[in-house]
């Protein structure tokens, strides 16, 4: 099989082996273009040392030369070489304490995570594939290169990269692997919540993000997500669910679009069910789980190092993902809820809102299907008409309030919250002579 890599990465690895050393590509550009897919990175491997490869190229950054890496510059394009390394005794479960370069580069292989992410690749040999990962990418395997123990004993986040790369391409863990990571999972305990945040991203925004649920199975989300796990185990015995929280969660995620805040917010939408859990003898309730639930939500992720901006959004729609599926508001009623909700959150509302329905049993499902697009319709008619929402919007101002004569400070806020609430209820009231009439008759 040939790979068509980019033209500098041949002519690093070309510039490396008239050098008299051995130079491939590596990792997972290999295991991509093998799975017929664009490589987002092209790493390169050789047999030359940090010094030796800066030796031959114009612009090289140090990017970690104690662990053998320079990236090569061509303009504002950087490709990674690293030198073959045989890494020493890990006793964190995160880093080794040594790393020695050496010329083989199978001894380099022996240390990588998984199969299908050990092989190299140059034009001359061929894909070189000591540790059979085509043949696992052909049967759809995740499997450990070596002994499962040992490489998750070596990076404890291989256990999540493992259930990532699942979820990612589709394809199952092997046995001895699962049997690890089972074992293992405790040992995530002493990895930074930042790497942890990146993986379960990239889990959650995959095609297959209900291997969380896989996560669950082999003690994963128990170290790292115990919220989850009290999902899992949480029923809803009601009418308008058929699944627990945990399986309802997961179903609510996959029918989200791939974006990051949409995906946790799919993901802690119910979160604080289990805080909430009643039962009348009959059903399941949860009442005030949206309320808890931004609490809740909030405390994951802070815990997991999220950005604020982040965090904002995915409590906000945690809180109002269960709005107006009871009576259908009046259209007034919306605007007031839109003017809390924020009119910018309202499209990725309406995204959760429909996976949750679409999640549940198939109780009343078209009903509040239809409940939803008459949402949709009375937020449209706000738009095309340009309704007033909030209070700069208003067709007055603190300007003009201060020039008929109130000054700055909580009695002028007060009384353009009354007239914002005017205009919510009658929007044709926004015209700047009519809310004027109205301040010279509340002061007068």
């Amino acid at each position: 099989m040939k790979i068509n890599m980019p033209e500098n990465a041949n002519r690093i690895i070309h510039t490396l082996q008239n050098a008299g050393y051995e130079a491939y590509i590596v990792g997972g550009c290999v295991r991509d273009a093998v799975l017929n897919k664009e490589p987002d990175d092209w790493d390169i491997t050789t047999s030359a040392k940090p010094m030796e490869v800066k030796a031959l190229f114009d612009r090289t950054i140090d990017t970690g030369l104690a662990h053998g890496t320079v990236t090569v510059m061509f303009g504002k394009e950087g490709y990674e070489v690293t030198t073959y390394r045989v890494d020493g005794k890990y006793e964190d479960h995160r880093r080794p304490n040594s790393v020695t370069f050496t010329s083989s580069l199978i001894e380099d292989m022996k240390r990588r995570d998984f199969t299908i992410n050990a092989m190299a690749y140059n034009d001359e040999e061929g894909i070189v594939d000591h540790f059979h990962g085509a043949e696992d990418l052909d049967k759809h395997i995740i499997r450990c290169v070596g002994e499962p123990k040992e490489r998750f004993d070596e990076d404890a986040l291989r256990i999540l990269r493992a259930l990532r790369f699942s979820a990612q391409l589709d394809f199952d863990i092997d046995e001895r692997t699962r049997e690890a990571i089972k074992n293992q999972a405790e040992f995530l305990k002493d990895i930074s919540t930042e790497r942890i945040q990146v993986e379960l991203t990239k889990l959650l925004m995959s095609d297959h993000p209900e291997r969380l649920i896989t996560a669950y199975e082999l003690g994963v989300t128990k170290v790292i997500l115990p919220e989850f796990d009290a999902m899992m185990e949480t029923p809803q015995v009601n009418k308008h669910h058929s699944y627990n929280v945990g399986e309802h969660t997961v179903k609510v995620i996959k029918e989200v679009p791939k974006d990051k805040a949409l995906r946790w917010a799919a993901l802690l939408h119910d979160v604080a069910k289990p805080a909430t859990h009643t039962n009348d003898g009959e059903w399941d309730h949860f009442y005030g789980h949206n309320e808890k639930g931004v609490e809740m939500a909030e405390d994951v992720l802070h815990r997991l190092k999220f950005d604020n901006a982040t965090i904002d959004k995915v409590k906000r729609l945690v809180f109002w993902h269960d709005y107006g599926m009871g009576e259908l508001p009046k259209i007034s009623s919306f605007r007031k809820a839109l003017n809390k909700m924020g009119s910018d959150l309202f499209c990725d509302f309406t995204h959760i809102k429909r996976a949750d329905i679409l999640a549940q049993s198939d109780y009343h499902r078209q009903d509040k299907l239809n409940k939803l697009e008459a949402l949709k319709g009375y937020y449209q008619e706000i738009l095309d008409k340009k309704q007033c929402l909030t209070i700069k919007d208003l067709a007055v101002t603190g300007k003009d309030l201060i020039d008929m004569g109130m000054k700055p400070g909580p009695q002028m806020g007060e009384l353009l919250n009354m007239l914002l609430d005017k205009v919510l209820n009658e929007p044709e009231l926004n015209e700047r002579e009519k809310l004027l009439d109205m301040v010279r008759e509340h002061i007068s």
